[in-house]
This record gives C-alpha cells, sequence and structure tokens, in this order.
C-alpha cells in the first residue's frame, strides 16, 4: 500500500496529465515529450527551488497528505452506562447532575504558577509569517475573548521592518512585537495568556530581554523544532531591499540577495521571491539548563519548550532535560505538520507522526515517573482539528498531556470571520453563507452572547475573532459530549482507560487495549457472577 502520491498537489500547484501514475514516483506512467505541464518534475525544470514551497506565499496554509499506518482514527472512544466523576465537590451524581452541559472542560499548565484555560486548545506558533502577520488581530482576539493560550512565534521582532537595534545590535523597538502583545492583552482576562517564542536569532537580537522589560510578559517559550519541518523557519520576500535588509540582521537568506548574477535574475524578473531561513540549534543538556536558568534571571516566572517530530533521542532529551530544569509546559509537535511555508517534500516525509510519538513521550513519561521524576505538564500537536481526537489525544497521554496544541484547526476560523465580513461590506455574500442570513447578528450564533459580554466594546471584536470564539464554542459543546459519555465532568478524570484501539496495530504501538480485550476481565467477571 502506498501512503503518499509525490510528483503532483495543489499545495504547489502541480498536477499529473495522465490518470495513471506510478505509485512511488508519482510520473505519470505515460510520460510524453512535449507534455505542457504540470507535474512537479515539469514545473522544477525552470521554476527550480520555488517548487519546494507551497503557495502562494502568504495567501494559502498548508497540511501534509501522506496518510499513515496508524492515527486516532484507529482509536474508540469507550461509553459506560454507570458513574460520574469529576463532579463538583457534594454533588451526588444522578440524572439531574451528571448533564453533558455541566461538564467543566478548563485545563491548566504550569509547574508552579499556573495557567488556566477555558478550554484544553491553544493556538501553534503564528510567527513572522504573513498569514499571522495579517490576521494577528482575529487571532489574537479571538483567542483573548475565548481563554486560551495565543503563542507569538519566532522572527516576529527580525522581520519587523520599523526594528530598531541598539548599539549592540539588540531590539530597541519592535512595533510589530508591540502590536501583537497590546492586541491580545485588549481582551484577555485571567484564563490563557500570551507567550513568545524563542529560536536563535531571536536569542541573538535579545528578544526575550525586550519583550520582559517592555511588556512584563511572563512565559517564554524556547523552540527545538516543530512537525512541518526539521530546519528552522522560512518566509519569502518579493522585494531586494527587504531580502538584503534581512541578511543584515543576520538571516540566511537565498538566493543570496548580495550576488551579482542574483541581482540580474531579479532585475529579469527570473527571480521573484528570497527565501528567508533560520538557523539549527544544536541542543545541550548544560546549554539548555543554563538557558532556562538565564531566563528566569531575566524575569519570567514561567518557561516553556516546543520541540519536533525529531528521534526517539531528542524526545528523551525534551522531557528529561525539561523535567531537570523544572519547565512549565512541554509541547511535542509530531508529524505530519500544517504551516505556512515549509518544504513540501519535507513536510511529507520526515519525523515521527503524532500517534507514534505521543505513545513514546507517555512511555518516556512513565519511566520518569517510577524514578520518582516529575515530567513536565505535556501538550500535544500535529494535525488536530476537532475535538473527538483531542479527547483522545488527552486520554491516551494521562496524565501528563493537559492540553493540545492546534495549527491551521484554529487559523481557519479566524480566516472565515475575516472573509465573512469583508464578503458583508462589498455586498458579495456567497450562498454559502448567506442563507444563514445577512447581518453579522444572523450570520454568527454567538454574536449576541459576545455583545451581551462586551456591551460596550462588541464593535472592537473583528469577525474572525468571533469566528474563533464561535468554534470554540463548538468544540467545548462537543467536548462536554463526549466526556459525558465516557462519565468525565472534568478534564482531570480522563483516563487512557476511557479509549480502546480498533485494530491490533495500534494497540502495539499505544498500549491501549485491543477491543476485544478491553474491560474483558469485568465483563467475564459478571457473566459468571
Amino acid at each position: 500500500m502506498n501512503l503518499r502520491r509525490p510528483n503532483a498537489n495543489e499545495a504547489t500547484g502541480t498536477s499529473n496529465r495522465s490518470r495513471d501514475v506510478v505509485p512511488m514516483s508519482g510520473i505519470c506512467t505515460r510520460c510524453v515529450d512535449g507534455c505542457k505541464g504540470a507535474c512537479e518534475i515539469w514545473l522544477s525544470s525552470f521554476r527550480g527551488r520555488e517548487v519546494l514551497y507551497p503557495g502562494p506565499f502568504g495567501e494559502v496554509t498548508a497540511g501534509a497528505e501522506k496518510n499513515y499506518p496508524i492515527d486516532y482514527s484507529h482509536l474508540n472512544i469507550q461509553g459506560y452506562a454507570t458513574g460520574a466523576k469529576g463532579l463538583p465537590e457534594g454533588i451526588e451524581a444522578g440524572p439531574d447532575t451528571a448533564v453533558f452541559h455541566a461538564v467543566d472542560t478548563r485545563t491548566e499548565y504550569g509547574r508552579n504558577a499556573k495557567v488556566p484555560m477555558r478550554a484544553p486548545i491553544f493556538t501553534g506558533a503564528l510567527g513572522s509569517t504573513e498569514s499571522a502577520r495579517v490576521n494577528w488581530e482575529h487571532f489574537a482576539v479571538g483567542a483573548a475573548i475565548s481563554g486560551i493560550t495565543l503563542v507569538c512565534g519566532e522572527n516576529v521582532c527580525g522581520v519587523d521592518p520599523d526594528l530598531v537595534l541598539d548599539h549592540n545590535g539588540r531590539v530597541a523597538r519592535s512595533p510589530e512585537m508591540d502590536r501583537r502583545i497590546e492586541t491580545y492583552r485588549k481582551f484577555h482576562d485571567r484564563y490563557g495568556e500570551l507567550l513568545v517564542q524563542l529560536n536563535v536569532e531571536d536569542t541573538r537580537l535579545g528578544t526575550a530581554e525586550y519583550v520582559s522589560a517592555k511588556h512584563n510578559l511572563e512565559t517564554i517559550e524556547l523552540k527545538w523544532g516543530q512537525g512541518a519541518k526539521c530546519i528552522g523557519g522560512e518566509i519569502k520576500v518579493d522585494s531586494l531591499a527587504r531580502a538584503n535588509q534581512l541578511k543584515d540582521r543576520g538571516y540566511i537568506v537565498l538566493p543570496d540577495p548580495g550576488a551579482r548574477e542574483v541581482q540580474k535574475a531579479f532585475a529579469d524578473g527570473a527571480v521573484k521571491e528570497f527565501e528567508r531561513h533560520s538557523r539549527l540549534g544544536f541542543v545541550t543538556r548544560e546549554g539548555f539548563l543554563e538557558e532556562v536558568d538565564r531566563l528566569r534571571d531575566i524575569g519570567f516566572k514561567r518557561v516553556t519548550l516546543k520541540t519536533g517530530a525529531y528521534s526517539a533521542v531528542e524526545l528523551a532529551m525534551a522531557i528529561r532535560y525539561g523535567a531537570e530544569a523544572k519547565i512549565d509546559l512541554l509541547t511535542i509537535d509530531g508529524a505530519p505538520g500544517g504551516t505556512g511555508m515549509s518544504p513540501w517534500p519535507m513536510m511529507n516525509e520526515w519525523g515521527i507522526p503524532t500517534f507514534y510519538i505521543e505513545s513514546l513521550a507517555y512511555q518516556f513519561s512513565e519511566r520518569l515517573r517510577k524514578r520518582g521524576i516529575r515530567v513536565p505538564d505535556i501538550a500535544i500537536a500535529g494535525g488536530f482539528a476537532d475535538e473527538a481526537n483531542v479527547f483522545k489525544a488527552l486520554a491516551m497521554g494521562s496524565p501528563y498531556v493537559r492540553a493540545v496544541c492546534m495549527g491551521r484547526g484554529l487559523m481557519i476560523p479566524g480566516m472565515v470571520g475575516k472573509n465573512i465580513a469583508t464578503w458583508l461590506r462589498n455586498g458579495e455574500l456567497p450562498k454559502t453563507v448567506s442563507k444563514y442570513g445577512r447581518t453579522r447578528e444572523e450570520i454568527f450564533v454567538c454574536y449576541e452572547e459576545l455583545r451581551e459580554k462586551y456591551p460596550d466594546r462588541i464593535d472592537e471584536i473583528p469577525l474572525g475573532a468571533v469566528g474563533i470564539y464561535t468554534y470554540v464554542q463548538k468544540f467545548r459543546t462537543g467536548l462536554q459530549q463526549i466526556m459525558a459519555g465516557t462519565r468525565n465532568f472534568s478534564l482531570g478524570t480522563i483516563a487512557r482507560s476511557d479509549l480502546m484501539a480498533l485494530t491490533e496495530e495500534a494497540e502495539a504501538v499505544s498500549g491501549i487495549p485491543y477491543v476485544m480485550r478491553a474491560y474483558r476481565d469485568a465483563a467475564e467477571a459478571i457473566l459468571d457472577s
């Protein structure tokens, strides 16, 4: 069975001419001399490295297409006819108290200084990509009013066109970072937080010092990687001057905007875009512990870590070193990733898939627990978009997994709401929307709820934020229903026993009992009674 067909995908704007394709290569079984396109090999013949990336940049997000042998669909959720765990103290379980809308979906993370969230989800790192920049107000306000954490990703200061550096080459002023933090804080209450990521370039630029001194941020996140790729982050720019500016700030920019032949190709119109790349980090135990201590000395109450779908060795390093450093949250991002711009072949073909890496994370955490070592709170990321799979991730990783980090699943509602606002303004509502109404009050089922909550500020809430809030409310209701069916009325009571594996292969990887063996002993005890 072939798990992926390469050489043609909408993400790269390519397709096969023939209906019949060689499974491994993705090349048409009959490749004709004179073909006018447009598979990836054909397009790469004259556009070269451009074909590595999904596009058009800044207008799309892309998710990997590979169909892994085992994923969360290979688990089902148990349901029970008795019991009610996690009801508030003093509440007796019964048909009038154990109702699904009474389920508490709140979670928290942090070793000592806890961060509560209204739902066990938060945004992936929305950093220097164009989609994050142009949609930031929708994402930030949406996360704030939903009571979930927002991660401001890497390189935001470094790509800020108006960045001002001091005489040491470190951040003195970053209007774009200021905008991002202040936008979230406009509607933030006590649920969730905004935290900023650091990579190699951010550390060199002094981003941590800047956001601590100017904005008094309480949490900072170190970044080892992500599930979409095993190299540093990248964006594209379409200006030679901008490319040289980023190169001068210490980034890797390709093709080299300082090279004469590249400048000539840009003037001719052949080179249309430049890639800005971040550097690879090099992790050591001593260096990691020292960096965590340095960040705490700057004044951060919490230090978190984001790691990617690296080998089992790096996963063990993240969990063990994180435990030793007493970090507050470890986000583990599995393959396949979703992204604004990562190399398409890498996104599909590298790294440990989420289901497998969570299984390893649970095994490694159990091993440390048995030694008396407290592991950090864990969040799982990599392909989540609905409450059923989030429940499975929480249950499979119990008691270590406290939340799920979502990328495109939380970005899409923000973009949908933003686009509805544009269509309303221009009188161009598509039928897919107008069938629900022609005003924001008619279209958004949660609009009046938000008006009630923010009677004097409703006009400050962009419709993209309303979209995120509406999605999160749907997510919470769906999760409440699933949890009530498993008789879990708070997140802390969810357990691995609330799952069953539908295949023996999934059982072997996850340790979740196969459906024909789950609860078998207890069932037979009833039969034999």
